[in-house]
């Protein structure tokens, strides 16, 4: 008897616009390690902006239209799940669809915002990012399975950042202690260094107009983790990558004695454990490089 041919998970999926642009090495590492996994990620057809910020107030529906019309668009595609990795864009679709959800006057007032929309919403979509859909529907034991080239000595910190943990409702894991990184980079053969700075903000949209709060901040932060022996740190986050990364410029400028650290996306490290073609971990997109992962 022929063994029985699995199919592959097919997954609506939506890229926001960072990974479109400076963030290509997130999408193109996040595309190729999902695949090896089994899961295609399919692109959200006329997707649009998610609107970048989550409005707080509770006046403002407006600010939460982008979102839903992405939402709607889910629907109009006839599903009812979408995936996401940048943390900007999961915090911001998933605080609207909760709002949406939850708020019966709101979602009418929204939904009459936007008449021009066939379809009426009502909260109906899963918003899911790429680490709840390894850990919750793969599973760890399955990704070390794929694992072809294990991260064997390579010690990697966790950085969550804000918007993947926080407000609780749409946090993917435990504020205080979460551990769904931790856990990738063990399935995947890597060291795991204690980093007490993995739920803290990296700085935010303070790297626009107040530059030397994010490089302070990422000297403190980037510097402990050296401490700890970390020699790679580990986001899902383009503006927390940013900060974390291509600010080092600036750190350098400020700290003399600074030494670079990489910080990379957990994609890009998915796609060297699983021993992809090189094309799709994107390094070139990088500014300090990882010697480990590009031996």
């Amino acid at each position: 008897m022929r063994p029985q041919i699995k199919s592959k998970m097919k997954l609506l999926y939506y890229p926001g616009c960072t990974l479109k642009t400076t963030a290509k090495n997130f999408e193109d590492s996040a595309i190729a390690s999902f695949n090896a996994l089994g899961v295609e990620l399919k692109e959200l057809q006329r997707w649009n902006c998610c609107g970048t910020v989550c409005s707080l107030t509770t006046d403002d529906l407006m600010h939460h239209r982008a979102s839903v019309r992405n939402l709607i668009r889910v629907k109009e595609e006839g599903e009812n799940k979408v995936a996401t990795f940048c943390s900007m864009c999961y915090n911001t679709l998933k605080q609207s669809n909760i709002r949406i959800k939850n708020n019966i006057s709101e979602r009418e007032k929204i939904n009459d915002f936007m008449d021009t929309e066939k379809i009426k919403y009502g909260g109906e979509v899963s918003v899911l990012h790429g680490l709840e859909i390894l850990r919750d529907e793969i599973g760890f034991n399955k990704i070390s399975e794929k694992v072809k080239r294990p991260l064997k000595g390579l010690k990697i910190a966790p950085y969550y950042g804000c918007l993947l943990l926080r407000p609780l409702e749409v946090g993917i894991d435990n504020p205080d202690n979460p551990s769904v990184l931790e856990n990738l980079i063990t399935s995947l053969g890597g060291e795991v260094i204690d980093f007490p700075y993995k739920n803290e903000c990296c700085g935010a949209y303070q790297t626009v107009n107040e530059v030397e709060i994010v490089v302070d901040k990422a000297y403190e932060m980037l510097s402990y983790a050296q401490s700890m022996g970390a020699e790679l740190i580990l986001t899902s986050c383009p503006l927390c990558e940013f900060n974390l990364d291509s600010r080092q410029k600036e750190v350098k400028k400020r700290y003399p004695q600074f030494k670079e650290l990489p910080a990379m996306y957990f994609t890009q490290v998915m796609a060297v454990a699983f021993d992809l073609p090189k094309e799709t971990y994107r390094f070139d997109l990088n500014y300090v490089k990882c010697k480990w992962l590009s031996s």
